[in-house]
């Protein structure tokens, strides 16, 4: 049987008031099918006017599960907690965890602390699934974790890992190449890529983008037009100042998140430069909440996808998993849609 408390009416209590066993009322409210539909309507109807909540303890109790997911994120990354795309995120998981009765555990630890957390939330049972960020190439914690015998999901993918895993990603390859196709279209052959740190697996698929589509257009690369680091704003101004600095500079950048678009643009008015007239940028991730790109009309021609919309379906998909630890691994390919704004025109020169 399991147990349930209804804001200090015990099941028993609840039971006596309906005239039903506790056993039919615990089944009622649980979505057993042999409860016919009467019944359980009419004991939900008396949960929802008592304001009924699950007592989720004494259900971890009963099931030996501790209807938790946990999420760990090392120190070197923790500026992630305040990154609007890693809020968002969250925050689309957290509406569906709430919703099936789960909690979040999240882990803020050194780096070299990453491994013993893993093993530390498995062996104390502390969590029933983990969600897994920022992969990198080749990253070591599938490995681990399909050790540990976990159910797990990984936000992205990790090229150089040939087992099967539970994984959702949006198409980077494919969304940079269109977004370098568009500025080609527009008439510019000198495009800057500032990109994202590319030991993650992320930043290296949509650096592929970008050069399978200058290369289909024969052009060769250019690497002093290329730049990778941590995806800060005060990155994107420096690297907007030296690439704009060059003897022939760029005239349209691609921006490997909104946060470096901004760095971008503050760049182009110290230079005295006009977005969109002068020089071209194409941000990604579009769909944030905290940081809309404008309100009519977008501000930025962006790569568009909705992170609160990633971070729902991953949290179903690790949820069947946990519900079904023999369930095969599951896939989700997210495509990006590309928003026209302001900030894009034809080259001038």
């Amino acid at each position: 049987m399991r147990f349930e408390q209804i804001m200090g009416v015990t099941l028993k209590e609840l039971a006596t008031k309906l005239a039903l066993s506790p056993t039919t009322v615990s089944r009622a409210l649980n979505g057993y099918p042999e409860v016919n539909a009467q019944t359980r309507q009419r004991v939900l109807d008396a949960a929802r006017a008592a304001n009924y909540h699950p007592n989720m303890r004494a259900k971890s109790l009963a099931t030996g599960q501790s209807r938790a997911i946990g999420h760990v994120i090392p120190i070197s990354t923790s500026h992630e907690i305040v990154n609007p795309i890693f809020a968002d995120f969250i925050a689309g998981a957290g509406e569906n965890y709430s919703r099936a009765g789960y909690d979040m555990v999240l882990s803020v630890v050194p780096d070299a602390d990453e491994e013993a957390t893993y093993r530390n939330l498995v062996a104390r049972g502390s969590v029933d699934g983990l969600m897994v960020h920022g992969p990198l190439l080749q990253d070591s914690r599938i490995a681990l974790l399909q050790g540990l015998g976990i159910p797990f999901m990984v936000h992205g993918r990790s090229s150089g890992v040939n087992t099967p895993y539970s994984w959702l990603d949006i198409n980077n390859r494919r969304s940079f190449c269109r977004a370098t196709e568009f500025l080609l279209d527009l008439g510019h052959t000198r495009i800057a890529l500032v990109n994202g740190l590319e030991s993650m697996d992320f930043a290296m698929r949509r650096r592929s983008g970008y050069l399978d589509a200058l290369h289909a257009a024969g052009i060769a690369p250019d690497p002093m037009l290329m730049r990778s680091s941590e995806m800060t704003e005060p990155y994107g101004h420096k690297a907007g100042r030296e690439l704009l600095a060059l003897p022939q500079p760029p005239t349209a950048f691609l921006a490997s998140s909104m946060i470096v678009a901004y760095g971008l643009r503050r760049a182009l008015t110290d230079a005295g430069l006009k977005l969109g007239r002068d020089v071209s940028v194409i941000a990604h991730d579009d769909d944030l909440s905290y940081m809309p790109n404008g309100l009519d009309v977008p501000q930025f021609t962006a790569t568009c996808s909705s992170v609160r919309a990633a971070g729902r379906k991953a949290a179903e998909m690790l949820l069947t998993l946990v519900g079904n630890p023999d369930h095969p691994p599951l896939t989700h390919l997210m495509e990006t849609q590309l928003v026209l704004g302001y900030s894009t025109g034809r080259n001038r020169t």
